[in-house]
């Protein structure tokens, strides 16, 4: 799983150093596939790309908003070589669509990592914030500990007719 931000420069051939625990995250054979997501670049390991396609593949084909997401997620989809330095080489097109220039902020998201300019990076982060202050989830985080001598509710199982908690029902 990838997590964590780092900061990196793209170098002037569009090359972005790869954070090391990503890296050792993503194995060998060293490959990526980036696609534009939102106002970031999303890079995912190849199983990862193939789980998303197998997933994109079972929807409805004939749905617009599928057929809407599958273009754009694959038409803009690049395979992308980690170098023997660490570096992949962001396609340029890529990089202009997500307003990329010379730096960059590499951020985990679980199942992929992304890249985003810091502009973008820094609005994002302060929307999200004002979203979370804003919006009630119901969710205690961070989450209470859990502690072992908390009694697990037991199911609720209705008793039966008989009052006999192994007879049978009437079937």
């Amino acid at each position: 799983m990838f997590k964590g931000t780092y900061h990196h420069r793209i170098d002037a051939k569009g090359r972005l150093p790869v954070p090391a625990p990503f890296r050792r995250t993503l194995g060998e054979p060293g490959l990526v596939v980036v696609t534009l997501l939102d106002q970031c670049l999303a890079a995912y390991a190849p199983a990862e790309w193939e789980r998303l396609e197998a997933q994109l593949v079972v929807l409805p084909a004939f749905s617009k908003p599928v057929k809407a997401l599958t273009r754009l997620l694959a038409s803009r989809a690049a395979d992308c070589e980690i170098d023997v330095q660490g570096r992949i080489l962001l396609p340029s097109a890529l990089r202009t669509a997500a307003g990329l220039g010379r730096d960059a902020v590499v951020v985990g998201v679980l199942n992929r990592f992304e890249v985003w300019s810091p502009e973008s990076w820094d609005a994002f982060v302060r929307e999200s914030e004002r979203l979370l202050d804003d919006v009630s989830l119901d969710i205690q985080w961070p989450l209470p500990p859990a502690t072992p001598s908390s009694p697990v509710p037991a199911p609720s199982v209705p008793p039966s007719a008989s009052g006999d908690p192994q007879a049978k029902p009437n079937g």
